[in-house]
Order: structure tokens, then sequence, then C-alpha cells
């Protein structure tokens, strides 16, 4: 295990350096970077898995909910999953800024919340997909978030009247070949790889770690992670004020 720093200040100087030094950067991230957006991550002591819900969150996300409880789950779906309010934060737009200059090939995401787009990234793999897109199972037109949340109960297709179902990916769904080729592809190709924001925990997703090929990997998150061992660089503390460079 390489260094450990607490210091933000620091660790923005020490990932300023490593990505001017990249040739080829991706970052992968997950609940942790939309934080400072206001968005509740999953397993912090804050997060959704440690508040009341009728149903556990892991059920109330999950296929067999949606097909079985499914006014009760765009219930849950509209009320936690979509926030339209959140603004990307200093690391949204870092990475974005990064991107534009050169420095960062991609970024792979657990996030469905749309902010890596909205702040300028262009190349973002969305590992479990976006709420920004909600897809007819009957015709496929593509519905926004916004549109969701203008209606009640279960919302059907105006076009055809067909059901609707988040391009999200819930429990027990597999996550989209073409996306994670693509991911898997970025991550082969890097040779800087920045976790940022995730508990590398969430499988598949946490598995793209091993398609890393190259020799510097930083791990950017306030909790410990199963794979800081593996890490060079540790950055444990804020993610948003680490990427304010």
């Amino acid at each position: 295990m390489g260094k450990t720093i607490t210091n933000p200040v620091e660790a923005a100087q020490e990932l300023a350096k490593r990505f001017d030094k990249a040739k080829s950067a991706v970052f992968f991230g997950g609940a942790g970077v939309s934080t400072a957006s206001g968005i509740p991550d999953f397993r912090s002591a804050d997060g959704l898995y440690h508040q009341h819900f009728a149903y556990p969150p892991e059920t109330m996300l999950s296929h067999s909910f949606y097909v079985s409880h499914t006014a009760e789950f765009y219930d849950f779906y509209r009320e936690r999953m979509i926030a339209l309010d959140a603004k990307p934060n200093q690391a949204h737009k870092k990475l974005a800024e990064l991107e534009a200059e050169g420095k960062l090939a991609a970024v792979v995401t657990q996030n469905i919340d749309g902010l890596h787009q909205m702040a300028g990234s262009k190349r973002v793999y969305e590992l479990h997909g976006s709420v920004h897109r909600n897809i007819c199972r009957r015709c496929g037109a593509v519905h926004s978030a916004e549109w969701i949340l203008a209606t009640t109960g279960v919302p059907t297709c105006p076009d055809c009247g067909g059901p609707i179902k988040p391009d999200v990916v819930l429990y027990e769904e597999s996550l989209n070949e073409q996306v994670l080729v693509g991911a898997v592809n970025a991550i082969a190709a890097a040779d800087l790889l920045v976790i940022g924001g995730t508990s590398l925990v969430v499988y598949p997703a946490a598995g793209l770690v091993r398609y890393f090929n190259g020799d510097n990997i930083v791990i950017c998150n306030l909790q410990p992670t199963p794979q800081d061992s593996y890490a060079d660089l540790v950055c444990a503390c804020d993610i948003a004020k680490a990427f304010a460079w």
C-alpha cells in the first residue's frame, strides 16, 4: 500500500501531479462523488440504507419489486432517486475540465444522476444507467426525468400507452453489455486509475478495477475500501475538496 493523505489540500496537489504525468487517465466513481451535490449515498451513516421505509431500499430497487409493486416503486423512484435540483460539484467540474484538457480519457460511474454530463464530461460510461432516460417497453420512446416527475401513479407512454421502465439497472438485472465493454476497454488502456466516492463493494461494477493494467491507482474515499492495500495513493478526505485545484 502506498501513502495515505487525509488533508484535502495535499490530496489535490498530489492528484494534480499524477494527472499531469498520465498519458491516459480514467476516473471510476460512485455515490460519494455526488454527496456534495446534495444527493445521499447508500452506505454512510446518512445514506439511503440507513433510512426507514416500508420495504428495504434494496428491495424497492429490485426488478421483481418494479414488476410486482410498480406503483410503490415509482413513488420511491420519484421521491428518492430523481434529484433535479442537484448541481455538479467541484469534483464533477474538475473531471470535465481534465477531459477538455486531454488529461482524462473517460469517466466510469455507478451514479444515475447525470451530473458528470451536466458538468461537461463527454465520455461517460454509466454502468447503472440514468434517471434521465425512461423508456417505453412497447415502442421504445424515451421520456425525461422531468416528465416522470409530472406523472402520478404508474406512468404510461403517451405515444402508445405502453409501460415505462427507467433506464436504470435494478437489482437482479444485468449491466448493459455495450456500456460494460466500453468501460472495461477504457480502464484496461489507462495508465492512471483514480477511484473516487465508492465503497468498492457493489459487484459487478467494483470488479472492473481488476482490468486496470497500469501501475498507478489512486483511491479517494472518506471510508476505507477493500482495495486500499492495492492503491499507490489513498486520499481519505472529501472528494470535492480533493479535486479543487
